[in-house]
């Protein structure tokens, strides 16, 4: 991978003081950029922030799903492995990133900013892989219900996954490792890992490619999906209020709550769909704009864009427990320690129709 400098210059509101540290036994040095304390304390506070209720969050809601038997269900098993997405980007990623945008300095070596740069790639793309087939799960059940048991089975959300989990790791790790991603990359000053801050580089073609096949291309089909469902389920909703009188009243009501049931949770995972495009959408027009533009855009911008990124992770579980009345109360359960009472898996956590 080629490593890069880039301009630290956004945070300073004062002249640029550089200071060259040292680093017992590690016979390397790094340039450091210093900037007004309120920035500094306010970027500790944050990116802290961020990290902690990355983990807090989706560790909830990871131990909500594989407790509770009642949201052992498709959909559930799917949010479940996006959050063990998000959280192990909270434990292996965020941490070091965290380092690496306050000191701008990377100290960890090369070998481990490629695995640092893999890892992290490969679970946005994870993410985005998880949210289309959560798109594709909410879409039968929607607009085909009488199909949806069928057609999305156990062994079905295995197989689905595997390719979450699979694709975006050997995308990643191969692009990165082969190097295609830096090919015909020129003027741009090659330094020691410590002075750098392991930002990872693509070329005019990657650019475009990586970003069209890991956020554009699936975003634009995910929104064609869910226009889609909220289309069907409208005419749905319309269909059960003109029923004729000769249907029950019990059957024509238990047919709107099952309605409204679906809807509202197609709804809330459109919205989780449109927080992680606008939380990711400028990290990837600034990954194709910084290859257009001879790689001169600031780290400070850089580093805006990724940990708006980022702070997608820490916002999912909040969403969930937010929009989902279930998620509510197994999180009130956790956090009391009823979940520690014997036979709190087999709590009634959903609401009944």
């Amino acid at each position: 991978m080629l490593l890069m400098t880039k301009n630290h210059n956004m945070f300073d509101l004062q002249p640029k003081k550089n200071a060259n540290v040292s680093f017992d036994g590690l016979n390397i040095s790094c340039l450091i950029s210093n900037r007004p304390l309120h920035i500094d304390l306010a970027m500790h506070i944050f990116m802290f922030g961020v990290v902690a209720l990355t983990v807090v969050g989706n560790i909830l809601v990871i131990i909500s799903i594989s407790h509770f038997k009642q949201l052992h269900t498709p959909t559930n098993f799917l949010i479940l492995s996006l959050a063990t997405s998000d959280f192990i980007l909270g434990v292996m990623v965020m941490p070091y990133s965290m380092v690496r945008s306050i000191t701008s300095c990377w100290y960890f070596g090369a070998l481990f900013c490629k695995l640092h740069s893999c890892i992290d790639m490969t679970l946005c793309t994870s993410s985005i892989f998880h949210l289309f087939f959560i798109s594709v799960d909410r879409y039968f059940a929607v607009c085909h219900p009488l199909h949806y048991y069928r057609k999305i089975t156990t062994s079905v959300v295995e197989v689905l996954l595997l390719i979450s989990w699979i694709v975006p790791s050997v995308y990643s790790f191969g692009v990165v490792f082969s190097k295609v991603n830096t090919e015909g990359v020129q003027g741009i000053e090659l330094l020691p890992a410590c002075c750098d801050t392991c930002s990872l580089v693509f070329n005019k073609l990657w650019s475009i490619i990586s970003s069209m096949l890991s956020f554009f291309f699936p975003g634009s089909l995910m929104i064609g999906i869910y226009l889609r469902i909220f289309s069907v389920a409208n005419k749905q909703a319309r269909a059960i209020i003109n029923q004729p009188y000769s249907i029950s009243e019990r059957t024509n009501t238990k047919n709107k709550l099952i309605i409204n049931v679906e809807s509202k949770a197609a709804r809330t995972l459109s919205l989780v769909l449109g927080v992680f495009i606008l939380c990711w959408m400028p990290f990837f027009i600034t990954t194709i704009g910084d290859a257009y533009l001879n790689f001169s855009i600031s780290i400070d911008v850089y580093n805006i864009v990724l940990w708006l990124g980022y702070f997608n992770s820490a916002l999912n579980p909040v969403i969930y427990g937010l929009f989902y009345p279930w998620f509510q109360k197994s999180f009130k359960i956790i956090l009391s320690g009823k979940i520690l009472c014997t036979g709190s898996s087999s709590s009634s956590v959903l609401s009944k129709l």
